[in-house]
């Protein structure tokens, strides 16, 4: 895939150079080459992956979770921001997944009405590997972009219809109706479904070295053997989308679809939902494939710089490619470790995270101490958040107001925190963007951690079963949750635990909790709260930081708020891009947008 990306970035070169010396028409590809050349065709369905819809290792995690009550920017001018404090509207969508993953679809369409009729090889056996694979991608993938379609455009609108995005099954040309309607919520989930099921049946499970077992029986028959199998679907292919994938992208899409602000038009239940998860979460050893680790897993140094290309850790199960880099560390470390202290957390985020015995602060049992906020919680808080007074890389990191350097609350120099709190999570901390050595390590982005499944699983169990209902699997909502916090190091039995498992409603809160800290920077929140359809309070709620100073020989906690949080409540679902309502009137708009 790395070779095939190159090509398609040196290419215009080698025709910009040509034509400077003599024009030739010929240099502009017709799309029949594909059947030809199979690198040019699998050229075709790499744009697919160039437009994966997830943050880059290259980027800082700069994306929606700063328009949530977890996080604000320093940068105030961000379109994230602006988003966040009023300016959302149909025709200024930050949110927009409307033109890439139409772009990806219709090269993922292009490439599937072409593909059975590439010579992907002389050998019969071998070529039909090759397309078997590369149309699992296909759909996969389709299915990918669909899910991400219906996360930022689908709603009701005025006629009481819960409506996805228009189904492009066939790709676009000039003589193309482009005026037509939207499909239904459920017609695109009927899609994904179709799709994921398709992929799954041409897909390896994982990319890996295969055994005779592993051989599905109809390629048996053919007389294809392991050598054969694995020079089309072995371990060098990993990075693609496989069967494991597609199957975490139809739990995800299920979970989305079962939600309350969808379930009424979708078709899925909760049931459904969970049913999807358990099939990602058996084949990961149910409960106990839970990565002890892996609420860290950006922070193990020694395994990212070990991992062979393709592999994944035990959290992760898809990713990006490796990049030697330190752009996050460089915009998100406090001033005075050389970074720009972009994204701080909030103190409405701060205070989710429990007490250490587990209990939330705003329980008594907790014992939470108001002049002494830090102590004794949940220690996930002080792995993903850099409080006041802790030492982060060696040096000590004061947010207060009192501080004297650059990293204090509001400091003129524009780096420095607006909450009294800075991002630790998602940083290595042996990245120095001091310019005397400049020192990047590698890094990369979890697209899906396995984290995010067992969750998933445990939020649609519930609602299907109960707290301690399994529905025939061998572990429940609070099987999985009692194993997340025990991995926090939780430091008692969590009789919080044991009272929320008696209370559906109660378990319910915790789950999405839970969901919130182990999930915090991974750009989740701004589509959960939306899919909860949560109290408009909860959406609108400003986001808040904390004024620390002096006071007698102590440190004096206030409360302070930070930036606005301005939403409508038909924003629970996003618009469809004005210009494309203007362009074809077809195209319904969601209620009030």
């Amino acid at each position: 895939m790395k070779s095939i990306f190159k090509i398609l970035a040196f290419l215009p070169l080698f025709t910009s150079c040509a034509d400077l010396l003599e024009p030739a028409l010929e240099n502009n590809r017709e799309i029949d080459a594909m059947y030809d050349e199979p690198s040019f065709a699998q050229g075709v369905l790499a744009n697919a992956y160039i437009l994966l819809p997830y943050t880059s290792p290259y980027n800082s995690p700069v994306t929606n979770e700063v328009a949530t009550d977890n996080a604000v920017l320093n940068d105030v001018s961000n379109n994230w921001v602006k988003l966040a404090t009023g300016s959302w509207t149909s025709d200024n969508d930050e949110a927009s997944q409307w033109q890439n993953r139409y772009h990806a679809i219709q090269y993922i369409n292009t490439f599937l009405e072409r593909c059975d009729d590439v010579i992907w090889s002389t050998d019969e056996n071998v070529r039909m590997l090759f397309n078997d694979r590369l149309k699992g991608e296909a759909y996969g993938l389709r299915a990918l972009n669909m899910y991400y379609l219906l996360l930022a455009h689908a709603g009701w609108a005025d006629d009481g219809v819960l409506y996805g995005v228009p189904i492009k099954r066939n790709s676009e040309n000039p003589n193309t109706d482009f005026n037509v309607k939207r499909d239904t919520f459920k017609d695109c989930m009927d899609f994904i479904f179709e799709d994921c099921k398709k992929a799954i049946e041409l897909l390896p499970t994982d990319y890996k070295a295969h055994t005779d077992a592993d051989i599905p029986k109809d390629y048996k028959d053919k007389g294809i053997d392991v050598s054969v199998y694995d020079r089309v679907n072995g371990d060098h292919m990993g990075g693609r989308i496989s069967g494991r994938i597609v199957e975490a992208i139809r739990a995800q899409a299920a979970l989305l679809a079962a939600s309350p602000a969808y379930a009424e038009g979708s078709g899925v239940t909760m049931e459904d939902a969970a049913n999807y998860a358990a099939i990602v979460l058996k084949t990961n050893n149910g409960v106990d494939g839970i990565d002890p680790d892996g609420y860290k897993w950006y922070a193990n140094g020694t395994e990212i710089d070990n991992l062979a290309a393709g592999s994944n850790p035990d959290e992760i199960l898809w990713r990006s490619s490796i990049v030697s880099n330190l752009t996050k560390e460089s915009d998100n470390y406090p001033p005075s470790l050389y970074g720009k202290g972009r994204v701080n957390p909030t103190q409405n985020l701060v205070d989710a995270f429990p007490m250490a015995n587990g209990y939330p602060i705003t329980d008594q049992n907790g014992n939470y101490n108001t002049n002494d906020p830090y102590k004794d919680r949940d220690p996930r808080l002080k792995e993903y958040i850099i409080c006041n007074g802790d030492t982060y890389k060696e040096s000590l990191i004061i947010t207060g107001a009192y501080g004297a350097t650059n990293d204090a609350l509001n400091m003129e120099s524009g780096y420095s925190t607006r909450t009294g709190y800075y991002m630790k999570k998602l940083l290595r901390t042996d990245c120095n963007p001091n310019p005397t050595y400049n020192t990047p390590q590698k890094v990369y982005s979890a697209y899906i951690r396995y984290t995010e499944l067992y969750l998933a699983y445990a939020e649609a169990a519930n609602e299907a079963w109960g707290p301690k209902g399994n529905g025939g699997y061998d572990y429940s909502a609070y099987d999985v949750i009692k194993a997340i916090r025990k991995r926090a190091r939780i430091t008692t039995d969590d009789p919080y635990l044991e009272e929320c498992a008696a209370d559906k409603d109660k378990m319910r809160e915790l789950i999405r909790n839970e969901r919130r800290i182990e999930l915090c920077f991974e750009n989740h929140r701004f589509y959960d709260l939306r899919r909860w359809k949560v109290d408009m309070s909860l959406l609108t709620e400003p986001a808040k930081g904390v004024s620390i100073v002096r006071a007698g020989t102590g440190l004096k906690y206030d409360k302070i708020e930070v930036e606005s949080r301005s939403y409508k409540d038909y924003m629970y679902y996003g618009p469809i891009p004005y210009s494309e309502t203007l362009k074809y009137d077809q195209l319904k708009q969601n209620k009030d947008w």
